[in-house]
């Protein structure tokens, strides 16, 4: 930001001797006027073999956005077609992507006297394929009974962008009604899929042991506890409520993403958790639990909001339903984890169609459901618990302060997103609400339309407040709290680097993501890694995926990659890059820098 590169290419008169160079550059710095200005550069260069200098990564990072020309394997258009008569044309761009497209733009140029408009987006085809349309101004006929210039065949230059990726291509416009045959992935076998689904259903069990999962094991535990010495039948249903309620949300995940593909937006694992107004809600409900541990939900309420705010003591028929909201609770917290499997399975979904997303969502939520499905069918599990008793009572107060501790967590994620005095006042709602439940427990019958009253504008001013703290712009930067010199996430200068002899360490990460976390405290900022990392010919980029950024969604789907944690090395052995497990080991991390290095020693960061 407020930089420009400026490359020139010289050739010494003398090759071999030292050179001096000398630069008088005039030069106007423009507000509302222009103020000149001038400048005197000196450069002095010796003589000796060819080495790379420290300016080496900032200039190939710079003419790394430079549009290349014509079409690269990552970026190309595919056809300029005009639709219209001449002096009433529109022309649509049809281009292809080797990643997904990412907020894509074209800039036309044509013969002299025609104007084009911005481009529109008008879809995305598979996430490949974008088609755009711009309108077009024809020259100024000179008198009277001229006909307009048709543009069909005329050559079009073309500068294409996809987030940080732009080429330059021209092509000659033709006439329109073509038909594009829409892109597809390439096909899989009956096996593969079958291999697939397979490592859905186990993604989504080992999910149940990361720590998303854990706030919801309270709930878990205490309908396992809370079943000690019932009937089988009873016990059996109320399980499978519960496994329902998990394969169902996990429908509704794969409807949103289908529906988000449809609309040419992005999709991916756990992207809910950008949203300032989703981080309230869910702290909100997460509180609402506490509460119902805690037994401050006695008040009865009409139909469906009874059901959600009703507690473990609640008949059999309202019971039904709460552990089916508490299944598909469970899948709300267990999305901002990443689990071994997971990645891979929801990075295939996405890249195909609706079928494919839905078969491997449900085999994601059979997987998360396993462990309610093998209580369903040895209740025997369960039964043989002691019977429920005051220590319940205890019970129910300690695991209601896990979940006030996870509404804490989501305010504090809020902070990052929202700023700090929106997460302050989600804080000081949540408080306030507990508060007016317990004195609504302690005086139910007389103070019932008061609370319910100050509990609706609470719940008005948790919703509208998100967008008001809203911060502008996503901005990645370095950690502050971290033992590494972290870089900005620049994946352009990635190339230029490796080029360069040295190796790229790009840790994707997010403050919602609790793997990611995990990652970092355990492995990354471990003594080993961290002195690897701050090495001098390795250079550690943080990727920062808090809140919505398309160009690290448009990275992440270069490796087909939908969700995090998401780390990779690129280096002089390694230029495509080495992705790593989403559960990092400091084996893993280390080999992969070993790897993916040249073992040079290359001085500049």
């Amino acid at each position: 930001k407020n930089e420009v590169v400026l490359p020139l290419t010289l050739a010494p008169f003398e090759p071999g001797k030292p050179v001096s160079l000398r630069v008088k550059m005039p030069y106007l710095t423009c507000a509302d006027i222009c103020v000149p200005y001038q400048a005197e550069l000196t450069l002095d260069l010796p003589a000796g073999p060819e080495t790379t200098s420290l300016e080496a990564g900032l200039i190939e990072q710079y003419a790394a956005q430079v549009p290349k020309k014509g079409a690269d394997a990552a970026l190309s258009v595919a056809a300029a077609e005009i639709d219209g008569k001449p002096g009433r044309q529109t022309v649509r761009i049809v281009a292809n992507a080797a990643t997904q497209f990412s907020n894509p733009d074209v800039l036309i140029e044509g013969p002299p006297g025609f104007l084009f408009g911005k481009a529109r987006l008008k879809k995305i085809d598979q996430g490949v394929r974008a088609v755009m349309v711009a309108t077009v101004t024809a020259p100024r006929l000179k008198k009277q009974g001229d006909t307009p210039t048709d543009l069909v065949g005329s050559p079009l230059t073309l500068t294409m962008i996809n987030g940080r990726q732009a080429i330059e291509q021209t092509i000659a416009a033709r006439q329109g009604q073509v038909m594009v045959p829409p892109a597809t992935a390439p096909p899989v076998s009956a096996l593969a899929f079958l291999s697939i689904l397979g490592l859905a259903v186990l993604g989504g069990l080992i999910l149940n042991l990361m720590p998303c999962v854990l706030p919801v094991l309270s709930l878990k535990l205490l309908s396992v506890v809370g079943h000690g010495g019932s009937n089988p039948g009873p016990v059996r249903k109320g399980f499978l409520a519960s496994a329902a309620g998990i394969v169902v949300s996990f429908l509704v995940l794969g409807t949103a993403a289908v529906a988000l593909k449809a609309g040419g937006h992005a999709a991916g694992w756990g992207i809910q958790f950008q949203h300032p107004l989703f981080l309230t809600i869910t702290a909100t409900i997460v509180a609402l639990f506490a509460a119902n541990l805690w037994g401050l939900f006695e008040i009865r309420l009409p139909g469906v909001v009874a059901e959600v705010a009703a507690g473990a003591g609640q008949d059999h028929r309202n019971g039904l339903s709460k552990h089916f909201l508490t299944g598909a609770f469970a899948t709300l917290l267990a999305t901002p984890c990443s689990a071994p499997f997971l990645g891979t399975a929801v990075g295939f979904a996405l890249a195909r169609g609706p079928a494919e997303i839905y078969a491997i969502f449900t085999a994601l939520g059979i997987g998360l459901a396993l462990p309610y499905l093998l209580i369903a069918a040895v209740p025997s599990l369960a039964t043989r618990l002691p019977r429920p008793g005051p220590w319940m009572v205890t019970l129910r107060r300690i695991l209601g302060l896990a979940l006030v501790a996870t509404a804490l967590w989501l305010l504090t994620v809020l902070d990052p997103q929202a700023g700090r005095a929106s997460a302050l006042l989600g804080g000081g709602l949540i408080v306030i609400f507990l508060v007016i439940l317990a004195f609504g427990h302690l005086k139910p019958t007389a103070s019932r339309p008061i609370i319910w009253g100050c509990v609706t504008v609470i719940a008005l001013l948790g919703i509208a407040m998100p967008p008001h703290f809203a911060r502008e712009g996503n901005a990645t930067v370095a950690d502050t709290n971290s033992v590494i010199r972290w870089k900005p996430f620049a994946p352009e200068a990635i190339a230029g680097h490796v080029a360069a002899g040295r190796t790229v360490f790009v840790d994707v990460t997010a403050d919602w993501c609790v793997t990611c976390k995990v990652n970092k405290a355990l492995v990354i900022d471990s003594d080993r890694v961290s002195a690897r990392l701050n090495a001098g010919n390795i250079i550690a980029m943080k990727a920062d995926w808090t809140r919505p950024d398309p160009v690290i969604t448009a990275f992440l789907q270069r490796f087909s990659r939908y969700g995090i944690p998401f780390d990779v090395v690129f280096g002089p052995k390694s230029p495509d890059g080495i992705v790593l497990p989403e559960l990092l080991t400091k084996n893993a991390v280390l080999g992969a820098l070993d790897k993916a290095s040249d073992g040079r020693a290359v001085a500049g960061r």
